[in-house]
């Protein structure tokens, strides 16, 4: 019995590093997921307000909010709603000899690469953008309703600000490589 739960643990915690391994470096992949967000920021057309006055009081008069769209959570949901599976187009690509980098596949069937392998990392940075918006989520949709969240910040504020992925030097990314401890794994 005390052989079995052993072996079991073991499994376990393989699986677990197996998991939390999966993305190396954790800087680029928030950038790729940042990068499909803002494309959605980019995207997104001029709504009128939202008209939340569906209630007639005695008089007739119609009784509730009239909210506007750039603040509702509405906005927040069609934003992030699918973002991940967007996340799925997307796999590591040779840049050079030594690195690596997230691009999005607009034609699966003219990748040169190992079609496998790219598929496992598209389900990767999928995964890892799920893990990312379930740790940011409430904060980043706030932000997002009072406007901090604008085009050409979206980098910054969810992987430096919000999950610390990338290191914040004179404005530039540079990659965590995940050394230090103190930040949350993902």
């Amino acid at each position: 019995m005390a052989k079995r739960m052993t072996w079991l643990v073991m499994v376990m915690v393989i699986a677990k590093l197996t998991w939390v391994n999966c993305i190396d470096d954790k800087c680029a992949a928030c950038n790729a997921v940042a990068e499909e967000l803002e494309i959605g920021l980019s995207n997104e057309k001029p709504r009128n307000h939202l008209d939340m006055r569906h209630r007639l009081d005695s008089t007739g008069q119609r009784r509730g909010k009239v909210i506007d769209y750039r603040v509702s959570e509405l906005r927040v949901v069609e934003l992030l709603d699918g973002l991940c599976e967007k996340m799925q187009d997307y796999t590591l690509e040779k840049i050079d000899s030594t690195g690596l980098q997230w691009v999005k596949v607009d034609n699966w069937d003219n990748l040169t690469m190992d079609k496998q392998e790219a598929r496992a990392y598209s389900k990767d940075i999928s995964s890892y953008c799920g893990r990312l918006l379930e740790e940011t989520e409430d904060e980043l949709a706030e932000l997002i309703k009072n406007g901090s969240v604008k085009v050409g910040e979206v980098s910054k504020v969810l992987c430096q600000d919000l999950s610390n992925h990338c290191s914040h030097i004179s404005g530039s990314h540079l990659a965590d490589n995940g050394d230090d401890e103190s930040k949350g794994e993902l």
